[in-house]
């Protein structure tokens, strides 16, 4: 008796001021979205459907948050027509009398005691889902269409393509979770008051630690030995002639016997190579210091860039990891150049086709107002130039045609995105020195320690080079490897 007592005590506040428009607006608000909700629920269950990313933000961000809004109107009723009675004076000192035995209360008590049970199970199972569609590659990639447009079609193309978004933006733990959410309202606010950067910069500076991130998967003191590099690149004459560049990478770490790679060099051990940057995309580093293998730690300064002490202060100094060479590991666009001689290398575009290299990256890198325009020009461009200087070529290879044009428009595709203002070359890549100072960031000569010692610029401490530019590489035959550029 003392429990029914009591229980009887509680509700009858509760019965008393919930008579009130707010709490029955929240009831209903809570009441139409439960079922709406558990619909949903049930449906994506025995369908097993796959929801676009819109209807995901209704049904697991909209649709919950109105869910616990009309839960939390509820008690704010209540506690709104206390206030208002008591400022009346019209606030009874004893509650009305609750009849248990009145069978309409007692199964309205019963009610109401179920739904509570079930609320608290559909708030806990809507916020389960709620983070794991917040943690979705659909919901990272395709809400926010325009802004992440570029960033989601690169890692489409990227050897990371099923590894979510996630696994390497957040990592394990909750601390960086509440961060990554946090920083999630206010990119919310900057797509939603369009106050965002075009193009998107690189977040370089609110990165995970490489070691918490990339290294769960990739563990730098296993790499091991050398790897073995084709770069098949084709000229602009009208065979489209082929030039092949085989290398030796040194990419391992520290072997049984003391044998060094490039991995062993930079990261093992860790904290090998400290670096001072003094601009965002760390592009510049006039200072760092390398810990050899006895511990010696040396400084080297470059002697090249003149920067003043105070900016030496103000600038960034980091402990080299993944990120200062593999800062586009996934996110990778290319050059326009690089991209044919890709697609022509894996025969995507055609090789025999005349000329098909020089015009290609002219059609691709000629400035249109809009994608709609490039797609048309870039096949207009190539058909009529076929068409009208190569009539034969045009009449017998015409599906080849077609099917190289229609990869010069997805080579546009993947790489340029006027409404976010990328295009070739916006992002620079640090892998390798072609197209970018990348590893000559430190390696350029310049970089001099007190004692005179340089940071080597040999080629054979990276890679041996084992053909370059050579249209038949011995070396292949040798390998038994065929080139990629041969026909």
């Amino acid at each position: 008796m003392a429990l029914r007592e009591t229980l009887i005590q509680w509700l009858r506040p509760l019965v008393f001021l919930g008579r009130n428009i707010a709490s029955l607006i929240g009831a209903v608000i809570t009441t139409s979205t439960g079922i709406t909700l558990m619909a949903f629920w049930a449906f994506q269950i025995i369908t097993a459907a796959r929801i676009p990313p819109y209807f995901g933000v209704i049904f697991y961000l909209i649709l919950p948050a109105l869910f616990v809004i009309g839960l939390l109107l509820i008690p704010l009723g209540a506690l709104w027509r206390r206030h208002k009675l008591r400022s009346q004076r019209a606030l009874p000192s004893i509650y009305p009398q609750i009849d248990f035995h009145d069978p309409m209360l007692r199964r309205t008590a019963y009610g109401l005691a179920g739904l509570t049970v079930l609320n608290v199970i559909m708030v806990g199972s809507a916020s389960y889902r709620g983070v794991e569609y917040m943690d979705s590659v659909s919901f990272c990639g395709q809400t926010c269409h325009t802004v992440m447009q570029p960033e989601y079609t690169a890692y489409l193309n990227s050897p990371h393509s099923r590894v979510a978004c996630v696994s390497c933006h957040i990592g394990p733990g909750a601390s960086w979770f509440v961060r990554s959410k946090l920083s999630g309202v206010r990119q919310v606010f900057a797509v939603l008051l369009h106050t965002y950067e075009t193009p998107i910069p690189t977040p370089v500076e609110n990165l995970r630690p490489a070691q918490e991130t990339c290294e769960q998967c990739h563990w730098p003191e296993m790499f091991q030995g050398d790897k073995l590099l084709i770069r098949t690149s084709f000229s602009d004459d009208e065979k489209n002639t082929s030039s092949t560049t085989v290398l030796m990478m040194k990419i391992g770490g520290v072997t049984w016997a003391r044998a060094v790679g490039i991995h062993g060099r930079h990261l093992d051990p860790p904290q090998r190579v400290r670096y001072t940057t003094i601009d965002r995309a760390r592009q510049t580093i006039p200072r760092l210091t390398y810990t050899e293998d006895d511990g010696t730690v040396v400084e080297f300064i470059s002697t090249d860039q003149k920067v003043t002490p105070e900016q030496l202060d103000k600038g960034e100094t980091r402990i080299m990891d993944c990120m200062d060479c593999h800062n586009r590991p996934t996110h990778t666009f290319l050059l326009a150049g690089d991209a044919v001689d890709q697609a022509m290398s894996e025969s995507h575009i055609d090789p025999t086709l005349p000329l098909i290299r020089k015009k290609a990256v002219e059609a691709l890198e000629a400035q249109y107002p809009d994608l709609e325009t490039a797609q048309r020009q870039i096949a207009s461009s190539l058909d009529d130039f076929y068409r009208t200087k190569y009539p034969g070529v045009y009449q017998k290879q015409k599906r080849v045609l077609e099917t190289s044009i229609g990869e010069v428009k997805n080579i546009y595709l993947r790489n340029v995105f006027r409404d976010m203002k990328v295009t070739w070359g916006t992002y620079v890549n640090n892998i390798g020195h072609m197209n970018s100072a990348g590893c000559f960031r430190c390696h350029d000569g310049s970089h001099v320690s007190k004692d005179g010692k340089q940071i080597t610029q040999d080629c054979s401490a990276c890679h041996a080079l084992l053909a370059v530019q050579e249209q038949n590489p011995q070396i292949l035959g040798q390998l038994q490897v065929r080139s990629p550029g041969s026909r």
